[in-house]
C-alpha cells in the first residue's frame, strides 16, 4: 500500500515559494508587450528620440535598426531592441510614445473639425455667424469671398470643377483653427 502523502494546496503555507515567480506564459507576454513597444519608440522620429532618457546602446540598436533594410535584419534587430529593453525603465517610452500617438489624434480632429466647418460654411449662412463667434480674429471679408467662390465652384459641373476655391477656404479654416489651438 502508497503512504498518502498531504495534500497541498496553494494556500498552503509550504506552497507559497513555489508560486512566487512569474509564470512562463506571464514572461512571455511581457516580453511580447517590451517588444510592442519597441516597435512604437522606432516609430518616433529623431528629435523625439534624442530628448528620452534611454541607454546610450538602447539608443543605438534603434538607430541601427533603421539603417537596415532587409527584412530579416529588421526583424533580428527589433529582437534585440526588445531585449535591451527588459534593462531599460519601460515608462518614460511609453510616455513617448503615448504623447505621440495623442498628438497625431489632435492633429486627425483638428482636420475634421476644419472638413466640418468648411461643409458648413459652404451650406449656410448661419454658420458664418458661427465662425466669427468661435473666431473674431479671422479675417470676415476674406472668409466671405472665399465661402462665394467655393459656392460657386461646386455650381458648376463636376468635370468643370477646379477645386482650388474648396481647397484655398479649407486652408483659411486650418489657418483660423490653428491659431485658435495655439492661443489656448
Amino acid at each position: 500500500m502508497r503512504a498518502s502523502r498531504p495534500l497541498v494546496t496553494k494556500d498552503a503555507p509550504d506552497a507559497t515559494s513555489e508560486y512566487d515567480r512569474p509564470s512562463k506564459t506571464q514572461l512571455k507576454k511581457a516580453s511580447h508587450d517590451l517588444q510592442d513597444l519597441g516597435e512604437a519608440v522606432v516609430a518616433l522620429p529623431e528629435d523625439r528620440l534624442a530628448g528620452l532618457p534611454i541607454d546610450e546602446s538602447l539608443l543605438n540598436a534603434i538607430q541601427e535598426f533603421k539603417r537596415t533594410r532587409s527584412h530579416e535584419g529588421r526583424r533580428r534587430q527589433m529582437q534585440y531592441i526588445g531585449k535591451l529593453m527588459r534593462r531599460a525603465d519601460p515608462e518614460p517610452l511609453r510616455e513617448a510614445v503615448a504623447a505621440m500617438q495623442l498628438g497625431r489624434a489632435k492633429d486627425a480632429l483638428a482636420l475634421h473639425e476644419a472638413e466640418h466647418w468648411r461643409s458648413e460654411l459652404i451650406a449656410s449662412d448661419d454658420a458664418l455667424t458661427g465662425w466669427m463667434a468661435e473666431h473674431p480674429q479671422a479675417d470676415l471679408q476674406q472668409l466671405r469671398s472665399l465661402i462665394r467662390a467655393a459656392r460657386k465652384d461646386a455650381s458648376v459641373a463636376p468635370e468643370q470643377r477646379s477645386g482650388k476655391a474648396y481647397r484655398d477656404l479649407f486652408k483659411f479654416i486650418r489657418q483660423g483653427t490653428h491659431v485658435e489651438a495655439d492661443d489656448e
